[in-house]
C-alpha cells in the first residue's frame, strides 16, 4: 500500500501520521518508538517532521508501522463516528484484552506486535484477514 510513493506523497503521509500521533497525545519520544525510527534518533527529531515538512525514513519497519497506525485511526473513526473524543478516551482507558494496559501503552511498549494487537481488537475485518480463517 505504501510502496513507491513520491517524495511529496511521503511528506503528506508524514504530516498525517504525526498529526494522528499528536492528537492521540503521544509525546515525541513515544512517536520515535512507535515509528521504529533508527536507534539513537533523538525525540526532538519529530519536530523536524512536524514543523519542517521532512518525510519519515522510507524503511520497511517504519512504513509497516505507518500502515498499522492508519488502520487504527480509521478503525477509531468507524467505531466512534459521531464523537472523535471517544476514540481518544478509548486509547487512554485500561483494557483487559491488553493485559490491563491502555492501547496507547501497548502501542508504545510492544512496538509492532502492540500495534497489531490494538488494531485487531478494534477492527474485526483486519483480525479476520490476519487469522486466515476465511480461506
Amino acid at each position: 500500500m505504501l510502496e513507491n510513493l513520491t517524495d511529496e506523497e511521503r511528506k503528506a503521509l508524514t504530516r498525517a501520521v504525526i498529526n494522528i500521533l499528536d492528537r492521540w497525545g503521544m509525546d515525541n519520544s513515544d512517536q520515535v518508538r512507535i515509528l521504529a525510527l533508527p536507534e539513537g534518533t533523538p525525540a526532538r527529531r519529530i519536530n523536524r517532521y512536524r514543523d519542517m515538512g521532512e518525510a519519515l525514513p522510507d524503511n520497511p519497519a517504519t512504513m509497516e508501522r505507518i500502515e498499522q497506525l492508519l488502520g487504527i485511526a480509521d478503525a477509531l473513526r468507524t467505531m466512534f463516528p459521531h464523537n472523535p473524543q471517544m476514540g481518544l478516551h478509548w486509547l487512554r482507558k485500561r483494557n483487559k484484552h491488553l493485559r490491563r494496559r491502555t492501547p496507547a501503552e501497548c502501542m508504545v511498549e510492544d512496538g509492532m506486535s502492540g500495534l497489531i494487537r490494538v488494531r485487531t481488537h478494534l477492527d474485526c475485518t483486519y483480525a479476520w484477514d490476519m487469522s486466515g480463517s476465511h480461506a
